[in-house]
C-alpha cells in the first residue's frame, strides 16, 4: 500500500513538474533567452502589431508557434529539440548565418503553419467573429474572398509578425 502512495505521489510530482517545465518553455523569456532570437525576430515582432496594438493584447512567441492542444504541444516541443541543437551547434549563432538560414527556416514555419491551417491564428482570430463593416472597405473584400476560397491565415499574412526572407524573384 504504501508503495503505491508512494508512486502515486511520485508520479503526480513527475508530472505537474513535467507540464511547468512545458509551460516554461512557452514564455517570452524562455524564447528569448538565446542570443540567436533575442537579437534577431524579437527585435522585428516588438514592431509589430501583435506585440503593441491599440486593445493591448500582445501575441508572444508561442501563441503563434507552439499548438494549445496537449499531443501536438507535445510534439512541437520535441521538435524544438533540434533548434536547441542548432544553438549549441552554432548553426545560426552570428547576423549572417541567421540571415542564410531565414528562407529556409521561414519556410519551415509557413508550411507547419499552412499545413495545420493555421490554428495558432484562428486560436484569436476567425472568419466568423469578424465585423467586416468595420474594417477598410480593401481589407473587408480580401478577407471575404479569401474566406470563400477556403485560404487560411498564412497564405496572405507572411511577415505579419517578422520580416520577410529576401525572395529569389
Amino acid at each position: 500500500m504504501a508503495l503505491l502512495v508512494v508512486g502515486g505521489v511520485g508520479g503526480v510530482v513527475f508530472w505537474g513538474g513535467f507540464n511547468m517545465f512545458m509551460e516554461h518553455t512557452n514564455t517570452l523569456e524562455f524564447c528569448i533567452s538565446c542570443h540567436e532570437m533575442r537579437d534577431t525576430v524579437y527585435e522585428e515582432y516588438k514592431t509589430s502589431v501583435h506585440y503593441t496594438n491599440a486593445s493591448g493584447v500582445r501575441a508572444v512567441c508561442s501563441d503563434c508557434h507552439v499548438p494549445k492542444d496537449w499531443t501536438a504541444k507535445l510534439i512541437r516541443k520535441i521538435q524544438a529539440t533540434g533548434e536547441v541543437f542548432s544553438h549549441l551547434a552554432g548553426t545560426i549563432d552570428t547576423p549572417e548565418k541567421f540571415a542564410q538560414e531565414r528562407p529556409r527556416l521561414a519556410e519551415h514555419v509557413w508550411a507547419t503553419m499552412k499545413a495545420r491551417d493555421s490554428q495558432e491564428c484562428r486560436n484569436c482570430h476567425s472568419y466568423g467573429a469578424m465585423d467586416f463593416h468595420r474594417q477598410t472597405a480593401r481589407a473587408a473584400e480580401k478577407m471575404q474572398e479569401a474566406m470563400r476560397a477556403g485560404q487560411t491565415c498564412i497564405d496572405c499574412h507572411k511577415g505579419i509578425a517578422h520580416k520577410l526572407p529576401p525572395s529569389d524573384d
